[in-house]
């Protein structure tokens, strides 16, 4: 092992030294917007708080989760980040695995289209009226169906799919297994990293996803989480005397700032949460890509 010499300590302090500045300068905002969202809305408004609230208050969680509106929202963005990711994932999984097999009948057309329809949308409009052919419209699946084959992913899976050694499908074949079997019980199992890397990326898609619920969607009873934090945050940019009553009400511990403030937590902190689970899995699915393109 070689003797670590007064240049590797110079250089191994600078880096931690700028990784800490780094680290500091991007986790500090989101820092910031947690001790805020339990400080009193009032006393935010007087400016001074940096690292822990100053007069600690639950009012505007107690605000928002005490709303039968946002309780709904969070099942709802819950619900469709779970059966979106899900449906997903398969679907992407099963397209790839057809495309990466290499008897298949017009390849090249397959893939021609997807490229297409990868670079070129055909807008807002036409995409509008074919989920009103379909009888997607306000309705919960408007969420799901659109974004069950993500292109970007199947060239990844594609990839990945045609490095299984063909050995493993043909004694799978010889002991009997047919196509559906051999991808459940033999693809899958192995393809656990590309699996996680998707499902962390459609899920965090699915749960920021706000647009759909505003263009697609009439019945309050299916609005997302997301499309609550922005109906909050652009509520707080008109100031009318309605809004100014309805906060003087809350014995001016909840300001349009401080529920602002809390929605966005209430919005990106989950998401957070289960981000460490898949790290390890997304750590190796990352490099899929670049390893076997």
């Amino acid at each position: 092992m070689r003797k670590r010499t007064l240049e590797d300590y110079s250089v191994d302090t600078f880096v931690y030294a700028l990784l800490i500045v780094i680290f500091i300068v991007t986790a500090y905002p989101f820092y910031y917007l947690f001790i805020i969202s339990f400080n009193n809305g009032l006393d935010t408004g007087l400016g001074g708080i940096y690292f822990w609230p100053r007069d600690f208050t639950l009012a505007n969680y107690e605000k928002i989760m005490g709303d039968a509106k946002w309780t709904l929202a969070f099942f709802v963005t819950v619900a469709r980040t779970g059966v979106g990711t899900l449906i997903g994932v398969v679907f992407t999984c099963l397209v790839s695995y057809g495309l990466a097999h290499k008897g298949l009948v017009f390849k090249k057309i397959y893939f021609s289209l997807f490229v297409i329809g990868m670079y070129v949308s055909g807008g807002l409009i036409p995409f509008y009226i074919i989920l009103r052919h379909m009888h997607l419209l306000n309705t919960f699946w408007v969420y799901v169906v659109p974004s069950m084959l993500n292109i970007f992913f199947l060239f990844i899976a594609v990839s990945f799919f045609r490095e299984i050694p063909s050995e493993l499908r043909e004694a799978a074949t010889i002991d009997g297994a047919n196509d559906m079997r051999i991808f459940r019980s033999l693809i899958l199992p192995i393809s656990k990293p590309l699996m996680a890397t998707m499902a962390l990326f459609l899920g965090v898609g699915q749960w920021n996803a706000w647009l759909d619920s505003a263009y697609y969607v009439q019945n309050e009873n299916l609005r997302t989480l997301t499309y609550r934090m922005i109906e909050v945050i652009n509520r707080g940019n008109i100031p009318t005397d309605a809004v100014s009553i309805e906060y003087a009400a809350n014995a001016v511990k909840v300001t349009t700032y401080s529920l602002q403030v809390t929605s966005m937590v209430v919005a990106v902190v989950p998401i957070m949460i289960v981000y460490p689970f898949l790290q390890k899995y997304f750590v190796k699915g990352a490099m899929i890509g670049a390893v076997k393109g």
